[in-house]
């Protein structure tokens, strides 16, 4: 169970935030009432954040890879914005 914790608080108790994060998931701390950050296990955030791909990796590993997507000289259709 993900708690909220105050800034000051976190600070305090900043080894029981911790705690929590490893065994019960993320902790959010607020500041003046506002969520600031979350503070979560390694794991999850290896999970979750994961390798950044570049573009053309992602089009390249796509479903239509060999696809040819080339133009077939068909008629061109104007996008007219509001």
């Amino acid at each position: 169970m993900s708690i909220v914790w105050q800034l000051q608080d976190a600070k305090n108790r900043f080894s029981e935030v911790v705690e929590e994060a490893l065994h019960s998931g993320p902790q959010t701390v607020t500041r003046r009432g506002e969520p600031v950050v979350v503070i979560v296990a390694i794991d999850t955030w290896r999970r979750v954040s994961g390798p950044v791909r570049s573009l053309k990796s992602f089009l390249r590993s796509a479903p239509l890879d060999g696809v040819d997507l080339s133009r077939d000289g068909g008629e061109r259709l104007d996008v007219v914005l509001p």
